[in-house]
């Protein structure tokens, strides 16, 4: 799949995919993959198994307070090299967009509440399926695809008329069309029991703390415009009190002229 913005005079700028906050994003995923890679080549599967024991998100190691930094730390871990480039390129592809509208403190913020938030809802889930950490519990999830599918939400509320190019179809869709077809990939692939090794939990997680955050500021909008409505009204007849009261009294000093 790809995206694209085309117009007359269109000079191809590959700097423009990879803004600050996301050329950094970037540049820490690829820097923690090499320090993967080189722990496996060089200590075997225990060398692998500690960064996924300790910086992997472990939702039974997390609740009972031994590892709270994991629901941030796993964001930077990846499984192999097909991973790590499919996550960068999507969030190359459409977050790029975003960080020039909101700029990098706005992208960060947004990037890393999405991907926290998609990590604390995977834990949770989680341990109500295993609240005795015997399965699921235990098995460590890793990569930055929360955060991301967060991102392909906030396209779809931030410019949902962008087109979509559904690679290999000769196809396109809005943005919106795009990421409802996602959703509801994730949400069959978190009912069913697909045995893809993919966290659906956390997909659907970044996608839903991204929702609740952009849309903070219509959440009981009707209550709020009630109050203030009323508010008004109540001033409104304080003050239509005040001049009946006062219509008919004369000036404090009706001698006092300015000129």
């Amino acid at each position: 799949m790809g995206s694209f913005s085309r117009g007359y005079g269109y000079r191809f700028d590959i700097g423009g995919y990879f803004p600050r906050a996301i050329k950094t994003i970037c540049l820490v995923c690829v820097g923690v993959f090499v320090l993967q890679e080189l722990s496996e080549l060089i200590f075997g599967a225990a060398g692998k198994d500690f960064w996924l024991t300790w910086f992997g998100l472990v939702p039974y190691a997390v609740i009972h307070g031994i590892r709270v930094w994991q629901p941030f730390t796993y964001l930077f871990l990846h499984a192999g090299i097909l991973h790590i480039l499919l996550n960068l390129l999507y969030l190359a592809m459409f977050g790029a967009d975003l960080e020039h509208a909101w700029g990098a403190r706005k992208f960060y913020t947004y990037f890393f509440l999405c991907g926290v938030g998609a990590g604390v809802i995977n834990v949770v889930v989680k341990l109500l399926m295993d609240p005795h950490g015997l399965g699921s519990a235990l098995i460590p999830t890793i990569g930055a695809s929360g955060a991301i599918y967060g991102v392909l939400l906030a396209n779809a509320v931030v410019l949902p008329d962008r087109r979509v190019w559904m690679f290999p179809l000769p196809v396109t869709v809005s943005m919106r069309i795009f990421v409802v077809v996602m959703g509801a990939i994730e949400f069959f692939g978190t009912i069913g029991s697909s045995g893809d090794n993919v966290s659906h939990i956390c997909h659907l997680g970044g996608m839903l703390v991204g929702y609740i955050y952009l849309r903070r500021g219509s959440f009981l909008y009707s209550p709020r415009n009630f109050f203030s409505d009323w508010k008004r009204r109540r001033m409104r007849k304080k003050f239509e009190v005040y001049q009946r009261d006062h219509r008919d009294k004369p000036p404090s000093r009706p001698d006092n002229w300015l000129n």
